[in-house]
């Protein structure tokens, strides 16, 4: 269903209410209907969180979709900011549309707090205006705002929301956001947006011109070099969150960082021309990369239990498969480069 459907159901001044159940169907059937590098949901989500991570996601997909799908700044704005009413309405109690409905629920069980949601809708009412970004640390700043409030949103989901888990999830979450620009900058060019910093830009000599001709110079191979570079970095940092995440969930955290690394490998096996044609992970690829995650985790999960009864003579006991406590033994994964 396109969202000009949607939007006439849902929208501003729209009759139609829906049930507990139906809102939770809505929101599962939007998850599994739009295309992600990676879904948002696996099978191997625990089958308890997934209606959480569904309300999420389904917030973060209205919220997208209000900014980019309608071709209007203005309109987009003003829809925005009724989305954000309907926000702090489900806060107050009182929710009516579908996706909120389904949120209220997560927001309760697992104690969100309103301020991710906030950043959210703030990054992308921030794309009706500004189209260019000068610098790396503008850039950075909005990736606060569009990513990095997503992986507090798993954490909370996940309880393991702290400090230092928000600062290793945030590292990643940028390193994601990069990603994808640098994987969909002929994309974004097509609609008047530019995510390569004005300032690398000119130090590597890549001019407007060369950018909306769409074409592929030495200089502009060394720009995306650069940039693979620096969040191949961000992923690094991030990296450690793995394994202090609770165990269950351990696989999909993974996954997002393989998938992130493998979108750079495909723009760079491609000697950086994402002009003439977007890198993409096809379904076999998709699907190794998911095996390898799962992989990883067996056995760091044999390596914590043969750990644990060398300390403990024998008798060292871990989590259950299905605990998501993050209690027992930490998964521990091995280095990255150690599993084909």
């Amino acid at each position: 269903m396109a969202f000009a459907d949607d939007l006439s159901r849902f929208g501003p001044g729209c009759p139609e209410r829906v049930s507990r159940d139906e809102a939770l169907a809505y929101c599962a059937r939007l998850t599994a209907g739009h295309y992600e590098n990676f879904s948002v949901v696996t099978r191997l989500t625990p089958p308890a969180l997934r209606p959480a991570f569904r309300s999420v996601y389904a917030f973060c997909r209205w919220s997208d979709d209000l900014g980019d799908e309608l071709g209007d700044p203005e309109r987009s704005l003003e829809l925005l900011d009724w989305w954000r009413g309907e926000l702090r309405e489900m806060y107050r109690g009182h929710a009516t549309h579908p996706v909120m409905i389904a949120l209220r629920e997560t927001v309760e069980h697992h104690g969100i707090p309103i301020d991710p949601f906030e950043a959210l809708i703030s990054a992308f009412e921030q794309d009706q205006s500004v189209t260019d970004y000068d610098s790396y640390d503008q850039l950075l700043d909005y990736c606060e705002r569009s990513a990095n409030p997503v992986g507090h949103l798993v954490l909370y989901v996940a309880g393991a929301y702290t400090e230092e888990n928000a600062r290793l999830s945030d590292a990643t979450c940028t390193a994601l956001q990069l990603a994808n620009f640098w994987q969909d900058v002929a994309r974004d060019l097509a609609i008047g947006r530019i995510y390569l910093p004005r300032e690398d830009r000119e130090r590597f000599g890549v001019t407007a011109a060369d950018l909306k001709g769409l074409r592929f110079t030495p200089a502009f191979a060394e720009l995306m070099r650069f940039q693979v570079e620096r969040t191949r970095g961000l992923f690094d940092e991030g990296r450690p969150l793995v394994r202090r995440v609770p165990r269950a969930l351990a696989v999909d955290v993974d996954l997002f960082t393989r998938g992130g690394l493998a979108i750079l490998d495909r723009i760079e096996a491609r000697r950086y021309d994402v002009l003439s044609m977007r890198p993409s992970l096809s379904k076999w690829t998709k699907v190794r990369l998911v095996a390898r995650a799962a992989t990883a985790m067996t056995v760091a999960r044999l390596r914590a239990r043969v750990a644990g009864r060398a300390e403990t003579g024998g008798e060292g006991v871990g989590a259950r498969p299905g605990d998501i406590s993050g209690s027992g033994a930490r998964a521990v994964p091995p280095r990255s480069g150690s599993l084909p």
